[in-house]
């Protein structure tokens, strides 16, 4: 065996005993899907609080009845064998407010910890017995005039710009029913170079969030467009026996079917992937999966891409992150998501287009396909800032090369039926790498991402008689980029613009991994996402992405097999209407 077979072997091995250690007899299954609660309540002075009385309230009514606990002489309290989940902790005592923490968050063979403090109900007499402050008081603390409790947001503001001289309510927004179901109709390919989309055409999808049983959930996606006489259609299954993204594990299958062109072949794709997650103590969570793609276009090509990732907590601002992952990065992997409705909604959507690109090399189909290796630290900078420095290697075995171009040999060039488009084998390349990215919010709706990475990537050469992949070279280049996402006041409105640089001339992507982790694209991209006023059932948006605006990269060579223009990244425009219900 070579090293690569070697590695592949090695992490296919690991990843299928993780599988059977979460996975499937009944009693083993219920015994997974349970979490821990573990909470201390002090008063404000940091006096723990002995016979504190906590109610521990699922917020689904399918999750159980309301659990009742009482503290100890340490103010400690906790609770076992809960449902994954999300949790309301109430807290009452004897001369104290009552004190309330919501969307606490349990997953499965995990322990959340929860800190409550409570505040006492003589806190405004005694702080009017105290001497008057020389200090400078900070002006907000004049602006809120009522708390419902020093751990729940203020419900009252006063605002000094109204003429008036009122008291303005800001009331807590009251979350609204789940999202069950959500359509999307469009035109623009999701992701360009995918082989279940090459073609930019009009398409219907939805996504279907359905309960089954008390905890266990099915996710159901699907997708259909039409482009002259070229059909193309999809659906994709996600079971999460735990309920949520990333509290357990969950396994998805995915089948596409679409015809290139009027006389063309038919192109037919499955998926299956499967991932989970194990903690090791408090302090560690090992993320596993991984996915088999099978696709056939007249002949067949088929791809077993293993994921690990391993993160430890050092200290309350130190995290490190070991990452073994298989290229080229798709979707965020459905262990490592927040496990939010609306995440939830939009992963069944993007398993639909998670397919590596195909390509042709010699008269056969193969997959793009890699590995990425990746240690990486994060530091807390603040509440709002975060900063990540990474070193990684990565190692291309069929690295997919984008261009136009026309009249070139079928052996070699997938070609697009519609336009001169094409994907196309570059061969392989190896290279080590560096990553900084930060990371602020600088604001209730302004968040800024910045993100530098140095790593080889393909260029061209001097000119050479053979294939085209003789021209492919790998050379360091640098990309530095900056993102800023936004929410216009009053209007709803949620704009998203940045650009990335990169240093010289180059065929692929520089940092691809990295770039698909914080979302961000080469050169100038702009998106709009606009809430529409409600005029019918569900919430309605409008969405537009552009990407390479500017159409910048682009770069023309004379080849044995023709005059053709390569690029890193295609210019797309992608828009329509989203509902949710």
């Amino acid at each position: 065996m070579n090293k690569g077979q070697v590695r592949v072997m090695g992490a296919l091995v690991l990843a299928a005993a993780f599988s059977l250690l979460g996975a499937n007899p009944a009693a083993a299954q219920l015994k997974s899907v349970q979490g821990i609660l573990s909470g201390v309540v002090r008063d404000t002075a940091g006096t723990p609080q002995l016979g504190a009385s906590v109610q521990v309230i699922p917020e689904s009514g399918a999750s159980g009845a309301a659990i009742g606990f009482l503290t100890n002489t340490q103010g400690i309290f906790r609770g076992d064998k809960l449902a994954p989940g999300f949790y309301t902790v109430r807290v009452t005592l004897a001369g104290f407010l009552p004190t309330l923490e919501k969307h606490v968050r349990v997953s499965a063979n995990l322990t959340t910890l929860v800190r409550i403090q409570m505040e006492s109900m003589f806190a405004s007499l005694e702080q009017l017995r105290r001497a008057p402050s020389s200090a400078a008081s900070e002006a907000d603390d004049w602006k809120w005039v009522l708390r419902s409790a020093s751990s729940v947001r203020p419900v009252l503001q006063w605002v000094d710009q109204d003429p008036l001289g009122t008291v303005t309510a800001d009331v807590d927004s009251v979350p609204s029913e789940p999202s069950r179901g959500r359509l999307e109709f469009t035109d623009g390919a999701r992701k360009p170079g995918s082989v279940s989309n090459l073609p930019a055409s009009p398409a219907s999808a939805f996504a279907y969030d359905q309960q089954l049983g008390p905890v266990s959930r099915l996710l159901l996606a699907g997708l259909m467009s039409y482009d002259g006489e070229s059909p193309a259609g999809g659906i994709a299954t996600v079971w999460l026996p735990t309920g949520s993204l990333g509290a357990g594990p969950h396994t998805a299958l995915v089948l596409r079917e679409s015809k290139l062109g009027d006389v063309g072949p038919t192109f037919r794709g499955v998926r299956i992937d499967q991932g989970g997650s194990m903690a090791f103590g408090t302090h560690a969570v090992l993320e596993y999966g991984g996915e088999y793609v099978l696709v056939g276009l007249g002949r067949s090509a088929s791809s077993l891409r293993p994921r690990m990732q391993l993160d430890a907590r050092l200290s309350d601002d130190w995290h490190a992150s070991l990452i073994f992952a298989s290229l080229p990065a798709g979707p965020e992997p459905l262990e490592t998501m927040d496990g939010e409705t609306a995440n939830t909604l939009a992963a069944a959507l993007n398993e639909l287009d998670a397919f590596p690109v195909l390509m042709w090399r010699c008269g056969r189909p193969v997959l793009e396909s890699g590995f990425h290796e990746e240690i990486s630290a994060e530091r807390k900078l603040g509440p709002y800032s975060k900063l990540q420095v990474a070193a990684f290697h990565e190692d291309n075995s069929h690295v997919a090369v984008f261009g136009r171009g026309s009249n070139l040999p079928v052996a070699d060039f997938f070609q697009d039926v519609y336009s001169n488009g094409f994907s196309y084998d570059g061969g392989s390349s190896s290279s080590w790498g560096t990553r900084a990215a930060y990371h602020e919010k600088l604001g209730n709706d302004v968040e800024l991402t910045a993100l530098y990475a140095f790593a080889g990537a393909l260029t061209p050469s001097s000119a050479a008689a053979g294939p085209l992949r003789e021209l492919f070279r790998t050379a360091g280049r640098h990309s530095a980029g900056a993102k800023v996402s936004a929410k216009v006041p009053h209007l709803g409105t949620r704009v998203t613009a940045g650009y990335q640089w990169i240093s010289g001339t180059t065929l692929t992507r520089v940092d691809g991994f990295g770039e698909a982790l914080y979302d961000m694209e080469p050169y100038l991209h702009i998106g709009v996402h606009q809430r529409l006023p409600k005029f019918g059932p569900g919430r309605w948006e409008a969405n537009a992405e552009c990407d390479n605006l500017l159409a910048q990269g682009y770069v023309t060579l004379n080849t044995a097999d023709g005059r053709v223009t390569l690029m890193p990244a295609f210019r797309t425009f992608r828009g329509g209407l989203s509902l949710q219900f």
